[in-house]
């Protein structure tokens, strides 16, 4: 009957400490690595560096620190060395062309210089409509707003102007950190209806679309009158 004991049954298969890598293999001798070997001064041909320090008395407390300024004569006009920083953005303006059933609304670029379309609002009992628009000034970072004043021909003022006011100062009311201006909007609707006959849009099938437009002809009037030499 073979014993249940293997020991030294398997002889050459046993764990030796002189064996590493794949089972049975001898450990290779590596030669020993040489101590690193202190760097002097000059033993490279390299130069040392040498960072100077000023001594600094401070027995007698912190030296003054002196603040001098440069007179710069302008009598001859403005030196061509300095540089005048840029004008800041003065920020986006929201046009509004308010009708008794819709509001049509447009928006400026960042510089205030192109009025472009937005949306329609309609009306709402509610005021709805109002929260909408404090909600567009949040969201699009409005510095200032143009409600468009629809005036007669003649110049007078009709149940639409007043109406207009009154629906600018109930924004107004809402938005106190933002000026609201009235302007002029004398054939604005005309003038939109006529851009987008030229575009092939027939403006009475699209009244959402001309209420647009002419908050873009009311903004852009109004972004152009700001840049007019005075």
């Amino acid at each position: 009957m073979r014993s249940s004991d293997n020991s030294g049954s398997d002889e050459g298969f046993g764990s030796n400490p002189g064996d590493t890598g794949p089972v049975g293999g001898r450990r290779r001798e590596l030669p020993a690595v040489p101590p690193a070997r202190p760097r002097t001064p000059g033993s490279t041909g390299e130069q040392p560096a040498h960072h100077p320090t000023t001594e600094i008395d401070l027995s007698q407390g912190f030296p003054p620190v002196k603040h001098e300024t440069t007179e710069i004569d302008l009598s001859g006009g403005w030196p061509q060395h300095l540089k005048v920083p840029p004008r800041r953005a003065r920020g986006r303006v929201l046009g509004i062309d308010v009708g008794t059933v819709r509001v049509g609304l447009a928006l400026s670029d960042p510089t205030g210089t192109l009025a472009s379309p937005l949306e329609t609002l309609r009306r709402a009992k509610d005021r709805s409509d109002l929260d909408r628009l404090v909600t567009l000034v949040v969201e699009h970072e409005v510095t200032e707003v143009v409600v468009g004043e629809p005036r007669h021909l003649s110049g007078a003022s009709g149940a639409s102007a007043v109406d207009a006011g009154n629906y600018a100062q109930e924004l107004a009311d809402r938005i106190a950190d933002v000026p609201v201006h009235m302007i002029d909007e004398r054939l604005s609707t005309v003038t939109a209806a006529s851009h987008l006959r030229e575009g092939g849009i027939d403006s009475r099938r699209q009244r959402p679309v001309i209420d647009q437009a002419a908050a873009v002809v009311i903004l852009q009037q109004y972004l152009d009158s700001r840049r007019a030499p005075t």
